[in-house]
């Protein structure tokens, strides 16, 4: 532009005989003008569309630096951001490459010098250039910083003397967000000719420059506001969960546990290198997809009764009716016990001394049989076993076979519902507390679908719900079959019920041992409700041997089978034992945080 203000005032005082050539001139001026700013033109646009392209972090801030320095021929470039509170600028790039000097971004080196401060003791600081910018909001370009006054250089003349370099040209650039807030700040470092010889930054360039923060400032904020997005979607599952924990400790210990199970089959699938999942790969959102509904596959839980979800007993509801049961028998020992003294007393008044001794031998009698039928009925309680009929019927007769009197009136022993629940075949839930348990999946189905995804967690629901379902229809909410399950849903199932079986910290039963744990994963694989290759890669991976020695108690660390191959697990126990301690502390503290008594 200074070239074409040349020619024109040539042009005003040339003679006519030399007007054709300064014409010319002229004309290849504006034409070599036209095609600077044409290229200048596509280039900021080329840049722009690979700013806006880009969603990793510490790649975006490289480009930003590196196309500025190519834009310009700049020898050097910084970046810095402002942090959350506004106070202090952030080394994020630092860029010399006469000195091929690199840290920050992608190569792995955190920048090792101090925040800025922007207002230290309270002042703005107006002494630092990069400072005075972020708080200004004002482009400072400086042809020399040595001949420089108003700010002070001393860190960038001592990096001089260290390294032997000479900084002179200076571009200083802040970049303002939509909302014109400055997210940070530009700094380019000796502008070079095509002879790379150091000129200062023009005022073309600068406006060049202004323009490509400009770009770069929306890119970033596009950036920080999807991960911020994303960190506020993370937070919200892990609150959901800690709701779902605060119901219960075991339930949210389950989550969490089935949600790293699942990464890790997905994991040795994305690395098996032969048979059907050779194939197979899992890209990072892929994964991340994985983890969302693995935190949320269990979120129905939420409206499930706490004390179904923790019915460690069959008689428990809000507390474990088996006190009030077993405080029956003891009242009910207690009237035998006064209506036999009473007798006793006039047996021995009428002179009676051997009746009374026969009745001192039946109230005895009396006495061990009811401690003995309540000690039948804590025993059933537990659901330990698989009830017969014997005992079931053993538990009619009790509840028949003693009174109670309730208002003036005789009832029996144990009512209708606690006879119902103490008759629980297998377990301690009855047909409809596993209704209410198994309903938790329908409603986690209908949470997940009414949430709008993005593009790349569009899967989650189906995901998430499908984890009780079976390869041939006979699972639920949907009794969907092989064919009409994607593979992520299918390693869902795996990792639920491989958790399920090797819980230890369930309230209603004890963790299976590896090799019970494998045996009953084998009956599911041969009733078809499970997929066995995934089993397998889950196993052959070592996956499941990292687990198991993290999660598991040392006592269910055995040797097992599995495909024809013996897996010995027992070597883990050293470090089982450690992890198991330390994970006993956090459930007794949450356990202890839980129990809050009101006065």
């Amino acid at each position: 532009m200074q070239n074409l203000n040349k020619i024109f005032k040539e042009l005003e005082s040339c003679p006519k005989e030399q007007l054709g050539a300064n014409l010319d001139k002229l004309r290849e001026s504006v034409d070599s003008i036209f095609k600077t700013q044409q290229h200048n033109f596509t280039k900021l646009n080329q840049i722009g569309t690979a700013l806006s392209a880009e969603s990793n972090l510490n790649v975006l801030l490289e480009l930003i630096v590196t196309a500025a320095m190519e834009f310009t021929n700049a020898d050097g470039g910084t970046l810095y951001r402002t942090s959350d509170d506004d106070k202090h600028l952030k080394f994020e790039i630092l860029r010399t490459a006469s000195l091929n000097f690199k840290m920050g971004g992608t190569t792995g080196i955190e920048c090792p010098f101090y925040p800025i401060k922007l207002f230290p003791d309270g002042k703005p600081n107006h002494e630092q250039v990069a400072a005075y910018v972020a708080i200004t909001g004002e482009t400072v370009n400086i042809p020399d910083v040595y001949e420089v006054s108003g700010f002070d250089f001393q860190g960038t003349k001592g990096f001089d003397q260290k390294t032997g370099y000479r900084s002179t040209s200076m571009l200083v650039i802040p970049l303002k967000n939509h909302e014109n807030e400055i997210i940070g700040v530009l700094q380019l470092l000796n502008a070079q000719d095509k002879e790379n010889e150091i000129i200062s930054f023009s005022k073309e360039t600068q406006k060049i420059i202004e323009s490509l923060a400009s770009q770069a400032a929306i890119a970033l904020t596009n950036t920080q506001l999807i991960k911020g997005l994303s960190d506020l979607l993370e937070a919200f599952i892990q609150v959901i969960a800690g709701a779902i924990d605060e119901k219960s400790p075991y339930t949210g210990g389950h989550i969490r546990r089935v949600a790293e199970v699942t990464l890790m089959i997905a994991e040795a699938i994305h690395k098996t290198k032969e048979g059907r999942f050779a194939k197979v790969k899992f890209s990072p959102e892929n994964m991340h997809e994985l983890k969302v509904a693995g935190w949320l596959h269990d979120i129905g839980k939420i409206t499930t009764p706490e004390y179904v979800v923790d019915k460690a007993t069959k008689l428990e509801t809000i507390y474990d009716r088996v006190h009030t049961v077993v405080t029956r028998f003891e009242i009910l020992k207690r009237d035998v016990k006064i209506e036999s003294l009473e007798k006793k007393a006039e047996l021995l008044a009428e002179g009676k001394s051997n009746e009374a001794q026969v009745l001192e031998a039946e109230l005895q009698s009396k006495i061990s049989e009811i401690e003995d039928d309540c000690n039948f009925i804590k025993q059933v309680n537990v659901g330990g076993e698989f009830l017969s009929d014997d005992k079931i019927e053993r538990i009619n007769s009790i509840a028949t076979k003693y009174k109670v009197t309730v208002d003036g009136e005789n009832q029996n022993f144990l009512s209708e519902n606690e006879v119902y629940n103490l008759s629980i075949r297998k377990g301690t839930l009855t047909p409809e507390e596993r209704n209410v348990i198994n309903h938790h999946i329908v409603v986690t189905i209908d949470m997940l679908e009414s949430l709008p995804y993005p593009k790349k967690l569009r899967n989650v629901p189906e995901f998430a719900g499908g984890h009780h379902e079976t390869l041939i229809g006979t699972g639920y909410p949907k009794g969907l079959t092989e064919d009409e399950l994607s593979l992520e849903a299918k390693i869902m199932a795996v990792a639920d019920i491989f958790e399920a079986l090797t819980a230890q910290d369930r309230p209603y039963k004890d963790g299976k041992k590896m090799s019970e744990a494998m045996r009953i994963l084998g009956f599911f694989v041969k009733d078809k409700h499970i997929d066995g290759d995934i089993l397998k890669a889950f196993v052959e991976s070592g996956y499941c041997a990292e687990y198991a020695k993290n999660e598991l108690h040392p006592n269910q660390l055995d040797t097992f089978e599995f495909e024809g191959k013996t897996y010995d697990y027992t070597v883990y126990k050293e470090h089982a034992q450690k992890c198991f301690e330390e994970k006993q502390k956090q459930i007794e503290q949450r356990l202890k945080e839980k129990t809050v008594t009101t006065y």
